[in-house]
């Protein structure tokens, strides 16, 4: 299993996946609507295009981002240079990412000299699937996805054909995007529980600008003139087309605007009708999933995200942590004894003590020794008898 949290998976992801075997697309649009289909596009992912299938259980939200952004950008080499040797590609997309120096960012100095290209591709990679939020932030937050994350594939597309970038490429094609979101959020017919969180995502997302209107009153407002491939344009019609949605339609006043725009940007309306269909099925289907569509308590979402993230450390660790449970005698006998009856004072924090040495030998869990790391031990705590031998659990015993 490729794990994006430890050093080496760019690597493995492609001795697994040996993509270079694999055909190369040669149409944008083919693999604009792949990328669409996996919800890369949207800032939430539900699939990776690859083959073989890499699954999306029991893998942090983080990671996920990680493997759609590598498998996207590789892609896109592919696409853009008729190239599958991945040697080729990591060269290419770590040179692209050293002509970048925006704010808070600079991999340059994040990296050892003697580093492989590979492992400073995975710095890189972890460094824009973050959001602009602080770390606080982001736990007691709904909106923890980088929904931008396509424009670095479209500026990628361009380095590859040109050599270089476009001076203030992601200023300009950021401040179109939050131009047209914030236009399509002003012309919807009425508001939705969710619009709040998704201007909060495309907030937290950008990099360069503010999100603003910036007086933008009307589609003729806008200046697209900048946007020079279908490419950009499809992916302005979709984060349109997301924001204008709401109780599972698009109304006829808000596919006038999607049209409208579609019109000033030059795009067929069978796009047009495709993009209000796919977005609409997409919605509907994962709907209990996208973050920026379910609006809780913040301490209560915050509790949620944590423990289902010690779920999956668990459960991927659950052979390891098992071994080394098994080598303490004390802590077992805790562990027996928690099956049973409440631990008392002395004994819960005997458990956490020796839980803590024990998490500092798997690397997945590393979560518990950071700053205030001890504070998801009793959830840790709450999901370790399911890990023990059914001897030590009661209600297991059927003679």
């Amino acid at each position: 299993m490729i794990n994006p949290s430890a050093y080496g998976w760019i690597d493995k992801f492609f001795i697994e996946q040996q993509p270079a075997d694999q055909p190369v697309l040669t149409n944008e649009e083919s693999f604009y609507l792949q990328t669409r289909a996996t919800g890369f596009i949207f800032g939430h992912i539900v699939s990776f295009n690859t083959i073989p299938a890499i699954p999306i259980a029991n893998r942090l939200p983080e990671e996920i981002s990680k493997i759609g952004m590598l498998n996207t950008l590789y892609q896109m080499y592919c696409l853009t240079k008729q190239d599958t040797n991945e040697t080729n590609f990591i060269k290419e997309a770590v040179a692209f990412y050293n002509l970048l120096t925006p704010k808070g960012f600079n991999p340059l100095q994040k990296m050892l000299p003697t580093s492989s290209d590979s492992s400073k591709l995975e710095k890189i990679i972890h460094d824009r699937v973050q959001t602009n939020e602080d770390l606080f932030s982001k736990n007691f937050s709904h909106v923890i996805t980088n929904a931008l994350l396509f424009v670095d594939v479209l500026a990628f597309k361009k380095h590859l054909e040109k050599g270089s970038l476009p001076d203030k490429y992601f200023n300009r094609i950021e401040a179109i995007v939050t131009s047209v979101v914030s236009l399509s959020l002003k012309s919807k017919t009425g508001i939705s529980v969710h619009d709040d969180l998704l201007q909060k995502l495309f907030e937290s997302s950008v990099r360069y600008n503010k999100f603003s209107d910036k007086g933008i009153v009307t589609i003729d407002d806008l200046d697209l003139s900048y946007l020079s491939n279908d490419l950009e344009k499809f992916y302005l019609i979709d984060l349109a087309g997301i924001s204008l949605w709401s109780d599972e339609k698009v109304e006829n006043e808000e596919r006038y605007f999607l049209f409208k725009l579609g019109e000033k940007l030059n795009i067929p309306e069978t796009f047009i009708k495709g993009s209000i269909d796919f977005i609409n099925d997409f919605i509907v289907k994962y709907k209990n999933e996208i973050p920026y569509f379910n609006n809780s308590n913040p301490v209560k979402n915050f509790y949620d995200h944590t423990t289902e993230s010690v779920q999956i450390l668990i459960r991927r660790n659950k052979n390891r942590l098992v071994k080394e449970l098994s080598e303490s005698k004390e802590l077992m006998q805790l562990l027996a004894k928690s099956t049973r009856r409440e631990l008392d004072k002395e004994e819960k924090k005997k458990i956490k003590t020796q839980l803590l040495d024990i998490c500092k030998t798997v690397p997945s869990l590393t979560i518990f020794l950071l700053p205030g790391g001890s504070l998801l031990l009793p959830i840790l705590i709450k999901f370790i008898p399911q890990l023990l031998p059914s001897s030590f659990n009661e209600n297991e015993d059927r003679e």
